[in-house]
């Protein structure tokens, strides 16, 4: 087992996707403010809206209208795209880089998308064709890697073979989601026993979930392992709507401090990042689910 830190981590921010798709809705306006902002504290990897339907995610029918309004030229923004329809709206704003996702559970599957694992891949290969033909990166999105909320525990070899589907299919790197945040470090060293015998590291991400307040000590076990990509919300925003109760994503705030306190490089600015979550959560009119984000404002209040 290599218990080797990475010198640097690569944040992928997806609060203004994933954190606000499970939010009460804001508006375009503030999705703008907040990627913006986001931008400016450093991060240069931003999800930043779903090109779905607005009949099922309503939060993010608006994606063209925020992602024409930015001006980030340094700034790396995504998009889910999970059928080609999607995929040439996000081309046309001048998205470059799409997102596509999958399960490693089958009744996770069915009730997200409507279709067995292996259909979900087969459904995505007119978009990997379009990305190819356009120049435009993919990654690949796994759910309920460490447990389903119909199936429970999840086989690590299962998840080995759907990470392997998408790398195959032409993803450059494959996010792997604790999707119901019921993942413990043993559990993600487990999985990465089985995943980094066979895949790469410099492929693999960890998206996890906060529910049972194990995300940072689960990216800890994954840092320790040498995955240097981590996904993560500011302010925790978000949760899962197809997974009773599962909380918020990880918050940024959080994974900053925990690299800050490893000496692992970064390059953001927590206090820009904090203030960034802060005029979000104004605008949700809620309070940030980050311990170090709440910390740092009863400093700036005291």
């Amino acid at each position: 087992m290599n218990n080797t830190l990475p010198s640097h981590v690569r944040i992928v921010e997806v609060g203004a996707r994933d954190g606000l798709q499970n939010e009460s809705a804001v508006s375009t306006q503030d999705k703008i403010k907040l990627i913006t902002a986001l931008a400016d504290a450093g991060i240069t990897d931003i999800e930043a809206g779903a090109f779905v339907s607005p009949k099922w995610v309503p939060q993010m029918a608006d994606s063209s209208e925020v992602i024409s309004a930015l001006t980030l030229p340094n700034t790396n923004l995504t998009a889910l795209t999970p059928n080609l329809k999607g995929a040439a709206a996000a081309h046309a704003v001048g998205i470059k880089e799409f997102a596509i996702f999958t399960a490693a559970s089958e009744a996770f599957c069915q009730k997200n998308i409507n279709c067995s694992i292996d259909e979900s891949i087969a459904r995505f290969e007119d978009v990997m064709a379009f990305a190819k033909a356009h120049n435009i990166r993919v990654r690949g999105y796994v759910s309920c890697v460490l447990g389903c909320p119909y199936e429970g525990d999840i086989d690590p070899q299962r998840v080995l073979e759907v990470s392997q589907k998408l790398l195959a299919l032409g993803c450059y790197e494959v996010s792997l989601g604790d999707t119901i945040g019921i993942g413990t470090a043993k559990k993600v060293d487990e999985l990465l026993d089985v995943l980094l015998a066979h895949i790469d590291k410099s492929l693999l991400a960890v998206h996890f979930h906060d529910t049972y307040g194990q995300a940072l000590t689960n990216i800890y076990t994954a840092l320790k392992r040498g995955i240097a990509t981590v996904d993560s919300a500011v302010a925790g925003l978000g949760g899962c709507p197809y997974a009773k109760g599962a909380s918020g994503n990880v918050a940024t705030e959080d994974v900053i401090y925990l690299l800050q306190g490893l000496g692992i490089n970064h390059g953001i600015d927590l206090q820009r990042l904090a203030q960034a979550g802060w005029a979000i959560c104004t605008a949700l009119n809620k309070q940030p689910v980050s311990k170090v984000s709440l910390a740092l404002k009863n400093q700036t209040t005291d």
